[in-house]
């Protein structure tokens, strides 16, 4: 894969779209789970807040300390984004276009709400 500016911009929406489906999408909270600890705690409202806490120690600690910081978990994603786009480009390229109009559309969508809310 050659490296245009079109290709970059198809590289970052994907990798953006790719690192939120890690980080925060409601499907892939499985793979997350294991390494994370449940905390509720009672706001002044008296409303129950759910926190989710990294393991204490060891390599579930290391995971759930990456997947707790976005940005971390954003230069990983990149990578995979990118090697695979290298060592398969024929396989990477419909991937990498998926997620970027997924990362797109959730732009557009979060723009709607915000207009619609204000």
């Amino acid at each position: 894969m050659k490296i245009n500016l079109i290709n970059l911009l198809l590289l970052a929406l994907a990798s953006f779209r790719f690192t939120r489906l890690i980080v925060f999408d409601k499907i892939t909270e499985f793979l997350r789970n294991p390494f994370f600890d449940e905390v509720e705690e009672v706001n002044p409202e008296g409303e129950v807040e759910l926190y989710y806490i990294p393991k204490k120690s060891g390599i579930r600690r290391f995971i759930g300390e990456l997947l707790s910081c976005y940005w971390c978990t954003g230069i990983w994603s990149s990578a995979i984004i990118v090697g695979i786009s290298y060592l398969s480009p024929r396989w990477a390229e419909p991937m990498i276009l998926i997620l970027a109009v997924a990362g797109i559309a959730a732009m557009v969508e979060t723009v709607i709400q915000y207009l619609i809310e204000k």
